[in-house]
């Protein structure tokens, strides 16, 4: 007996999906890393808030908006890619001498040349089968893995929009990463510091 095929199932468009993440509970972030896809996740741990810090604080230097040079720093930004989709890099920058300034506009549609992200457990996957390819293949030339686990950091370079493995830190190392010309000093970035243990008199 034939039967009829019911109907594909209508994609969600951008726009409908970006209504819902904006009525997200706090403390909830939405991304559209596939087409018609929404995914959210929560705020992140401990070890991931530390090195994402320690990361940003280490590139103040850079950041224009602080008085810095060549750079604008962003934290936690949508920005929007080709492909209808939506991603919330941890960390991104835009060269200064290529965007003299940055709109107000959010989320941003001006791809930014760098981007980093801080992996958990809950986004290791995402970040490293969706949004490393996604920011490879759409211009982003720099793409970081900082790993606060492993205590690593994986630089990633866009070629041919699939991202290449160019340089890895770890430990307590001492060094620069590209694109920036700064000195990171990893140790911090991983653990807090020692509190002296009180001892009763």
């Amino acid at each position: 007996m034939l039967t009829m095929s019911s109907a594909p199932k209508r994609v969600p468009t951008f726009d409908e999906l970006y209504r819902e993440i904006e009525h997200l509970p706090q403390g909830m972030t939405g991304q559209i890393l596939i087409p018609g896809v929404l995914t959210t996740m929560s705020r992140p741990g401990a070890a991931h808030h530390r090195a994402c810090s320690h990361c940003r604080r280490a590139l103040d230097g850079c950041d224009q908006e602080l008085d810095g040079h060549g750079w604008w720093i962003r934290q936690e930004f949508e920005v929007r890619f080709l492909g209808d989709r939506l991603a919330v890099p941890d960390l991104a920058g835009w060269r200064a001498d290529l965007h003299p300034e940055l709109p107000d506009d959010n989320p941003l549609r001006i791809i930014p040349t760098w981007c980093a992200e801080v992996l958990s457990p809950s986004t290791a996957s995402d970040d490293r089968t969706l949004k490393l390819p996604l920011y490879a293949s759409t211009g982003v030339a720099h793409i970081w893995l900082i790993d606060p686990t492993l205590w690593t950091i994986e630089v990633y370079e866009a070629t041919d929009a699939r991202p290449t493995l160019v340089a890895t830190a770890r430990d307590a190392e001492v060094l620069r990463l590209p694109p920036f010309d700064v000195e990171l000093s990893l140790a911090a970035w991983w653990k807090a510091p020692s509190v002296p243990a009180v001892v009763s008199p």
